[in-house]
């Protein structure tokens, strides 16, 4: 199974849990993108099923191991999202359901299902799967991903064990990218921008679109930092129109100005976002209240965008109100 760095309370946690008998039937692993919530899910899996763990750990090495480390095991589910917005219809919840009387054939007698990104699942489909996860089949085990557990409802929360997972230090994050075999030079530019996020460290090296809209967050900034309405403008419209690219860019800079709020604060603090230098430089121009004006736009706007209202409509209202706060 491939190495997983960081979140070591987390892995220990997970497997006294199984070896002391008091496994889970229901689990939500929830973080930011990037952070490894569906390697921790397929560790969790991976610790129900194997048949000869190591010092509580997970062989690696045995049928079950191989077969889950390859999304082949037979009573291992990973179900499948549908739509536009990537949810979970009724109809899948329903045939889980019904899955989930079927009696595995695995010799650990267990059977799991993972529902992966489940920050589009509707409330229907959520309620439809309400009572076999309150009354699962003792051998049926649930596990959910996703980057909030404000993404569920309060009778489905309560009724998961839920564990966040955490970004890694960014030692840990260069040490697992050069493992992968990335070299010096580009592990080095991933980790300046998104520190000790492994996943998205390695998007940021092999994704040239994300490079642009890390560039595109940064020419953001550049635009508030010298008041330059026009080219704020252009910027922000330079967007496009797919709403994914837009909400990325919109939280990585609403990252940045996080960090010119905290800076204002402590010279010293480390920052999440994507351009130290530009948020340095936030922090000389703006004010605590500034920064959180910004912010409170920025959140707006992406919320307007993710309730599929017109995206330049929703990048002009920011444009303005970024433009009412700076001048």
């Amino acid at each position: 199974m491939k190495k997983i760095y960081g979140n070591n309370l987390l892995i220990s946690t997970l497997c006294n849990m199984v070896k002391s008998g008091r496994t889970a039937h229901t689990v939500l692993f929830y973080g930011e993108k990037g952070t490894g919530k569906k390697l921790m899910a397929k560790f969790y899996t991976s610790l129900l099923l194997c048949k000869n763990t190591i010092n509580n750990m997970p062989c690696g090495v045995c049928s079950s191991c191989r077969n889950i480390e390859k999304d082949f095991h037979p009573d291992v589910n990973y179900v499948t999202s549908s739509g536009k917005l990537g949810g979970y219809s009724v109809d899948t919840a329903r045939k889980i359901c019904s899955d989930a009387f079927i009696k595995p054939n695995n010799d650990s007698g267990r059977k799991i299902y993972i529902f992966r990104d489940c920050h589009n699942m509707d409330v229907r489909t959520q309620n439809t799967l309400l009572k076999i996860i309150e009354e699962p089949p003792d051998y049926a085990y649930f596990i959910f991903t996703s980057e909030s557990k404000n993404d569920f409802l309060p009778t489905i929360i309560s009724r998961c064990v839920c564990f966040g997972v955490s970004p890694c230090t960014e030692k840990e994050t260069e040490l697992s990218l050069a493992d992968s075999g990335f070299r010096e030079s580009d592990i080095k530019n991933a980790v300046s921008c998104f520190h000790g996020n492994i996943g998205m460290c390695m998007e940021y090296i092999n994704n040239e679109n994300l490079r642009k809209q890390v560039d595109l967050t940064k020419l953001l900034a550049d635009s508030i930092i010298k008041k330059d309405e026009y080219s704020l403008s252009t910027a922000l419209f330079s967007l496009g129109r797919e709403r994914n690219d837009v909400k990325t860019v919109l939280s990585m800079l609403d990252k940045l100005i996080r960090d010119s709020a905290v800076l204002i604060q402590n010279t010293d603090a480390e920052n999440i976002g994507c351009f130290r230098e530009g948020a340095v430089k936030l922090s000389y121009m703006l004010t605590s209240r500034m920064a959180e004006k910004i912010h409170r736009s920025i959140e707006r706007a992406w919320n307007t965008v993710e309730c599929n209202v017109s995206i330049p409509l929703a990048l002009s209202a920011l444009c303005a109100e970024i433009t009412e706060i700076i001048i």
